[in-house]
């Protein structure tokens, strides 16, 4: 399975974007699939996850209530909203896929990931 990461640039704080990720494959609906974030100098940071058939989401804790993580599996595309975005929320972002949801906030849980997509949030 490949990804690709799209929707990224460059917002104001308080407003939204939403980031869209394609995948190519056919076990795409099946897949687990997640979003992360890096900013400079710090670790990879989950965000949220969602079930293959979409009907379980999670969320950490620094994006809940401002991100939505949701896919359309006819569309082989899983998408991040987010909503009131802060200058910390500044990174590259990206999605990744894989098959066990126990191992869903790991980095090390996710088989395949996109290439990244610059967020810039300014203050």
């Amino acid at each position: 399975v490949q990804l690709q990461a799209s929707g990224g640039g460059l917002v104001q704080a308080g407003g939204s974007l939403r980031l869209s990720c394609a995948a190519s494959g056919r076990t795409f609906s099946s897949s687990v699939m997640g979003w992360f974030r890096q900013a400079p100098g710090k670790e990879r940071e989950f965000l949220a996850a969602v079930s293959g058939p979409g009907g379980n989401t999670y969320y950490a804790d620094s994006v809940k209530g401002r991100f939505t993580i949701s896919r359309d599996n006819a569309k082989n595309t899983v998408y991040l909203q987010m909503n009131s975005l802060k200058s910390e929320d500044t990174a590259v972002y990206y999605c990744a896929g894989g098959t066990n949801w126990a191992l869903i906030r790991l980095a090390s849980g996710y088989n395949y990931w996109g290439q990244g997509t610059l967020v810039t949030v300014s203050s």
